[in-house]
């Protein structure tokens, strides 16, 4: 059986037209003349053994034949004009992936918001994310592995951008024994009940950071870990605000009443690594992630 040689500005056409409804408007958002585009479709038609379209009363509508083939080609489309766009895109120099190490106490609603509308600026570039801990985060650094850094810390020879404010809260559970006790808490107070700390994800030198007197510990690995043991009562932590806004509305975690250092700040800066170097797609991720915490939420947890 012979193959009808049809083309991808056939399908394209045949595309516009179903979802414009006329060969004038698919005309028009194809930028082409009506008279082209009805010499494309005329060809496919000519080629292909069944009937792609049909007239129903004014508007040129597809047949059932139609509607199956366009569904596969949209398919063919969609990927042939985004190799159109990573052509374009190379050629004018932006890199095929960003990679992005994360301090996991960077907001995460702030790092969406940011991701999103990078996506929209450079489509055709990929985003890595690496969240990483303390010296988990340096060693990113230090290895050049990464196009960005979002971290609490700028080591000596690099330069950091602050962009956020990231206020640590001591909570634990409405019920908890500390929440009992009827007066302040005091750092002796901790002393006897667990504490609950984010591990530092470095592999060649880890460090502690924060409070760690209590003689009772549990170390885990994610924020998300932590909440959902300060949910069922299992210890306390400083937690970053924004990582448990739900948990405070809903009264599920409780702001302890520390006599002193119940709520710390912490900035998080933004590091180029390499800084004349960065290609073009880093310097937008950079710029998006600075308009976003400065202009949207200047100095915020949120």
């Amino acid at each position: 059986m012979k193959l009808p040689k049809t083309t991808l500005e056939q399908w394209c056409a045949l595309q516009a037209v179903a979802d414009s409804g006329g060969f004038g408007p698919a005309a028009e958002a194809l930028n082409k003349s009506q008279s082209s585009v009805s010499y494309v479709l005329a060809r496919l038609q000519e080629q292909l053994p069944v009937p792609v379209l049909a007239q129903s009363g004014r508007r040129t509508v597809l047949t059932e034949a139609g509607i199956t083939l366009l569904r596969r080609a949209r398919a063919l489309v969609d990927e042939a004009l985004a190799l159109e766009r990573l052509a374009a895109s190379l050629a004018q120099g932006w890199e095929p992936e960003v990679s992005l190490a994360v301090d996991v106490l960077f907001p995460p609603g702030a790092l969406l918001r940011a991701l999103r509308i990078f996506s929209e600026n450079c489509r055709e570039t990929r985003v890595r994310v690496i969240e990483s801990v303390l010296s988990g985060t340096d060693e990113a650094l230090f290895s050049r592995s990464v196009d960005l850094v979002l971290t609490p810390r700028v080591p000596p020879g690099f330069l950091g951008d602050p962009l956020v404010q990231v206020e640590f809260v001591a909570v634990a559970h409405p019920d908890h024994p500390l929440h009992r006790l009827g007066r302040a808490v005091t750092y002796r107070d901790l002393r006897a009940h667990r504490q609950l700390v984010i591990r530092d994800t470095g592999i060649k030198r880890q460090r502690d950071s924060g409070w760690l007197g209590s003689e009772q510990r549990w170390t885990v690995s994610h924020f998300h870990t932590s909440i959902d043991a300060l949910r069922m009562g299992l210890g306390f932590a400083w937690i970053p605000r924004g990582h448990i806004e739900e948990e405070l509305a809903e009264g599920t975690l409780k702001p302890l009443p520390m006599a002193a250092g119940g709520e710390r700040y912490v900035h998080i800066y933004l590091i180029v690594p390499d800084g004349d170097g960065a290609g073009p797609a880093a310097r937008e991720l950079a710029r998006v992630l600075r308009g976003e915490c400065r202009g949207g939420h200047p100095m915020s947890s949120d």
